[in-house]
């Protein structure tokens, strides 16, 4: 017995004896913030992903690494990688790029079991992209595609020339404690957007940007959003979805004990007309508001840039099964709470409980609007009494789907 307990702790001691470190600074990295360091990263990163064992990329601190556009290719040899952010990261000026792909200016893919924190910070530098291109040019601060098993903490991201962090094709990721950070007027500088991926959950973090804090697009499910502090921006937002008659899905939403702070919106569902699919299994529970535009919101007649086609055929994304609770706060504008669903698929099963918004102006009252929404309102300020009935008459539970819970009735 004795002898197998040494066995156990001679291989516990030579496991971790294996994990290997590269410092970027060992492969030619200067951190000057004039060099391009953009070789020396990759080198690293190449020698660090066919490493045997599981490795760590240092990025030194009281350094500031200036990179162009770097592709960070996986599947890796060494699993899980770690890399530690403690110096910070630049990004040239929007001349040095040469093409218009709204891409990603670190770029990570097909990487599992992969770990980011630290203490640095991330600047895309992005006020050239705002003024002198086409806002669709601009890349995002960070990508991470078909990465799974990913998690994200610590870090910040400024003045992101597009949007700071893309989650793409993404299951099991884990992100907090990080901040992302552009001016108000900054165009299409979302926070996080996600699409095409699950189970993931973002807590304890800061977002303050040009638009969504977070977007929720198509083939999106199982998403925890926890202590979030979004402003400026345009709220969390489930959406768009339905863009150009397109089939988008997202099921299994859940959004708590989250703040916004001079936001346009607060909890927005929005889709296009003419789309299709769903968003279903979508919570919003215990969100303080402060002077926010549009505190609760569902659009399905998007078109941000107007000119779109008025609603016609037999199609439209279904909406339902949404809860709005413990709303506390107060409202810019005089319509707190509105509920425009589609008159081609009405929204249904829409719940209201337990919130009380007033105005941030005490000379104005709020009320709510509402078109083809059924569901109900109880204890909530202000009243919402243009619901009809809905057919469902309670709420499935979270990671439950819908027909589940209504055959279980």
């Amino acid at each position: 017995m004795a002898m197998l307990v040494a066995l156990l702790i001679l291989s516990f001691l030579f496991g971790t004896g294996n994990c290997k470190s590269f410092n970027v600074i060992d492969f030619g990295a200067v951190g000057d913030g004039k060099a391009d360091d953009s070789q020396a990263f990759l080198k690293a990163w190449n020698a660090l992903c066919a490493a045997n064992d599981s490795s760590t990329l240092e990025i030194p601190g009281s350094k500031t690494f200036l990179l162009k556009k770097v592709d960070f290719q996986g599947p890796c040899k060494s699993k899980p990688i770690h890399i530690k952010v403690l110096g910070n990261i630049i990004a040239p000026n929007s001349f040095t790029w040469t093409e218009c792909d709204n891409g990603c200016w670190l770029c990570f893919s097909d990487v599992d079991g992969l770990t980011i924190d630290g203490t640095g910070q991330i600047d895309g530098n992005g006020a050239a992209w705002w003024n002198k291109t086409k806002k669709e040019c601009a890349p995002a601060v960070i990508s991470f595609d078909k990465c799974n098993n990913l998690n994200v903490h610590g870090i910040t991201s400024l003045n992101s020339p597009g949007n700071h962090v893309g989650v793409n094709h993404c299951n099991v990721v884990d992100i907090s404690h990080i901040q992302l950070i552009a001016p108000k007027d900054s165009p299409n500088t979302d926070g996080i957007d996600i699409s095409e991926s699950s189970s993931i959950r973002i807590s304890d973090s800061f977002f303050g940007t040009g638009d969504d804090c977070i977007a929720i697009n198509g083939g999106s499910s199982q998403i925890n959003i926890t202590r979030l502090k979004c402003g400026p921006g345009h709220g969390i937002s489930v959406g768009s979805l339905g863009k150009n008659g397109g089939t988008d899905t997202v099921e299994g939403v859940q959004v708590e004990n989250s703040i916004f702070d001079g936001t346009q919106n607060g909890a927005r569902i929005k889709t296009w007309a003419g789309g299709s699919g769903f968003a279903k299994n979508i919570f919003f529970d215990g969100v303080q508001l402060i002077n926010v535009e549009n505190p609760i919101i569902i659009d399905q007649h998007y078109c941000p840039d107007g000119g779109c086609e008025p609603e016609q055929g037999n199609s439209a994304v279904n909406i339902s099964n949404v809860r709005f609770s413990g709303f506390n706060g107060t409202s810019a504008t005089e319509v707190a709470i509105k509920l425009d669903c589609s008159k081609v698929v009405h929204c249904t099963n829409i719940t209201l409980e337990n919130n009380s918004i007033t105005s941030a102006d005490p000379k104005m009252q709020v009320k709510a609007e509402c078109n083809n929404a059924q569901g109900s309102s109880t204890s909530t300020t202000p009243p919402v009494t243009c619901l009809t009935s809905s057919f469902i008459s309670k709420i499935a539970p979270y990671g439950e789907s819908e027909a589940d819970y209504i055959e279980e009735l």
